[in-house]
């Protein structure tokens, strides 16, 4: 007699990067159980139509980051509750970093911070205030389950920078441990230099933000890093890539042997630098700067040809009051919403306009992020044994973008009136539905801290 299941998905297209094809997915407990015909279950969804997609992995967010005296809008409950609406089933976050405290505190901390999470999640470690002689910490912390560590070349005068000659000692102690770098890649020398010869009317501009953070700060950037991970060996990953010398650097990197990954964001697909002239500019600020449509359309076909590795959203919200006007684009906090919107804009500025094919989405979504930051196959996947991580997407449907109908805490979106093909219709994490008929269903602190090794 055919096995029952505690729930099967019937019907729907299940798609991977390999294939799509009409199947039963079914789920007992919190794993996948079986993939194929005639499945049975205590439970069914009615998936005809659907695309069953593994759910999605946002490997860059920043719930309740501390900016500029003020903190992301989003909290690790409201953050993950939007995340579910969007088809995110896991996300991999930072710890906030500091001098006075060692990286295994700030991952004790930040597990603190991400208790009432309704998703699960991991943490990628800031290194904030780090020196040689203090490579046990990044042992300790891959003994805590956080095997990524995020770098900065800019931002010195907030003490973020990392100098080169102390990352080169970072990355040859997380190469012995295989543990990942990351790296946000902006020239901090060559902004220094520009914003000395600013005038006070530049400063008062919005739009001079993409010309202060220029392009060819961040190739200069990608270059020096990619460079250190070529002599260590230190599997470098390359976060929100922004234009076309930045991906030319990735690229060249890669060719002198660099073990080099690299992601994008949906800002640098879908936005340019031309809203900064709109009377709402200031609500367009981030880092890197928003670049020109020939660097918007090279990032797209880099995800086609696999130059670029993954996309996720550097999800980093403010309200517009946080964002109000005070006359200077450097006093702004930077961050954009994202991590509600990313599965419904890769579909259908990607698919929708030919760039990309259906099994493209769970590779840049999913199984690319949850390889890289060692989640797979547990995670990423929909295959027997792994977590019952589903998401029912429905191909068909077209929907306005609206802040005022999303779940992210913030009253504003950058896509804000665009006509949308494809919408998330079932967000199920580990066998447990969270979002359906457009009601969350979970509760505040079911998400569970996912361990990685190096």
């Amino acid at each position: 007699m055919p096995q029952t299941h505690d729930l099967v998905i019937r019907g729907g297209t299940v798609v991977t990067p390999l294939a799509s094809e009409v199947s039963d997915v079914a789920v007992n407990g919190e794993t996948i159980a079986a993939i194929g015909k005639d499945l049975r279950g205590r439970e069914e969804i009615d998936a005809t139509g659907l695309l069953v997609l593994p759910g999605v992995i946002d490997a860059h967010t920043h719930m309740n980051l501390p900016v500029r005296g003020t903190h992301s809008s989003d909290d690790f409950e409201s953050g993950t509750i939007a995340a579910a609406f969007g088809g995110v089933t896991t996300i991999v976050d930072f710890t906030v970093g500091g001098s006075e405290t060692s990286i295994p505190e700030d991952i004790d901390r930040r597990r603190a911070d991400a208790a009432p999470a309704v998703i699960d999640y991991a943490f990628h470690a800031e290194v904030i205030g780090w020196r040689p002689g203090r490579e046990w910490e990044f042992r300790d912390a891959i003994g805590l389950g956080v095997a990524s560590f995020k770098f900065y070349t800019a931002y010195g005068d907030s003490g973020r920078r990392t100098p080169f000659d102390e990352m080169k000692t970072a990355f040859d102690a997380l190469s012995e441990w295989n543990a990942v770098a990351l790296v946000h890649c902006e020239d901090d020398g060559l902004i220094a230099s520009i914003a000395e010869r600013l005038s006070p009317e530049e400063i008062g501009r919005m739009a001079t933000l993409a010309e202060a953070r220029p392009d060819v700060c961040e190739r200069s950037a990608v270059a020096q890093v990619a460079r250190l991970a070529g002599e260590t060996g230190c599997q470098t990953h390359i976060v929100h890539v922004s234009s076309k010398l930045g991906l030319e650097a990735v690229r060249e990197g890669r060719s002198k042997g660099a073990p080099l990954s690299a992601e994008t964001c949906p800002q640098y697909l879908l936005l340019t630098r031309d809203v900064y002239e709109r009377s709402d500019g200031h609500l367009f600020s981030a880092s890197p700067a928003l670049r020109t449509d020939e660097d918007r359309e090279t990032l797209w076909r880099a995800l086609r040809t696999r130059d670029l590795d993954f996309v996720a959203t550097d999800h980093c919200p403010f309200t517009s009051a946080q964002k109000e006007w005070g006359g200077d684009f450097r006093a702004l906090p930077y961050g954009l919403p994202g991590v509600e919107t990313l599965l419904p804009l890769l579909y259908s500025e990607g698919i929708g306009r030919g760039i990309l094919g259906w099994n493209d989405l769970p590779r840049l979504l999913s199984e690319e992020p949850a390889r890289r930051f060692g989640l797979h196959p547990r995670k990423g996947a929909l295959e027997v044994g792994a977590d019952a991580d589903i998401v029912l997407f429905d191909p068909a449907q077209t929907w306005a973008l609206s802040a005022e109908e999303l779940h992210m805490n913030t009253d504003f979106s950058p896509y804000e009136g665009r006509e949308i093909r494809g919408r998330v219709v079932a967000t199920i994490s580990r066998g447990e539905t969270l979002v359906e008929g457009g009601l969350f269903r979970g509760t505040s602190g079911r998400g569970r801290y996912v361990a990685r090794s190096a």
